[in-house]
Parts: structure tokens; sequence; C-alpha cells
């Protein structure tokens, strides 16, 4: 049983739930607003805002932790480090918003808007 397991599995083995996180992060941080399900948004926000709470130190071991957890896009990296982290300075988590949108016509699923603030 599942009792109080939190993470999502999106019907899919560690490895390929990883690499999903991982496309969504790198989607949201390139272009700043992407259009998903509700439940793949709801576990990227946490994701991505944790990425940017490490990005705020700047220090070397930060950026390799960002590196660790997207998998070695270094220039995603750069982008956390030099332009999202120095947005949010001044905010204590919540960088990100999630809309739900409307069902998709062709299986039902909420889809849902997740962009920075």
């Amino acid at each position: 049983m599942r009792h109080h397991k939190t993470i999502r599995i999106f019907g899919r083995k560690r490895d390929q739930r990883v690499a999903l996180l991982r496309s969504l992060a790198e989607a949201l941080i390139l272009h700043g607003k992407i259009l998903t399900t509700e439940a793949k948004a709801k576990e990227v926000g946490p994701f991505v805002e944790k990425l940017i709470t490490v990005g705020k130190k700047g220090t070397i071991a930060a950026r390799r932790n960002i590196l660790a957890k997207l998998g070695g896009r270094e220039e995603i990296m750069k982008k956390v480090v030099d332009e999202l982290s120095p947005r949010f300075k001044e905010r204590n988590g919540g960088y990100t918003r999630i809309t739900k949108v409307h069902l998709k016509a062709t299986d039902g699923h909420s889809a849902a808007v997740i962009e920075f603030v």
C-alpha cells in the first residue's frame, strides 16, 4: 500500500520520471512558462523552486549541485544562477504560480500553466 507516499509516479520507472522532471524544469527555466498537466505542474514546481533557492548562494558548490540535479546542462544552470536567482533575491520562496486552464479534450486530464511570478 502507498500510505503517505507523496511522490507522484506518473506510471513511469524512476529514471524515466527523473528525466521527465528534468525536461519540464529545463523548459520552464528557458521559456518562463509551460503548459502541462496539473499533476506534472505540481510536481515540477517545488523541484524548480529548490534550484532557485540553491542558486541564490551563487557559490561554486551551489552551481555544482544545480548541475547535478539538471543532469549536466550548463546553460540552464547559468540561467538559474545569473538571471533567475537575482530576480527573486528579496523573495523567500513561492517563485512559481500554477494556473488551472481546462480539461484536455483528448484524455480528460486537467491542464495547467506553470510560470514564474
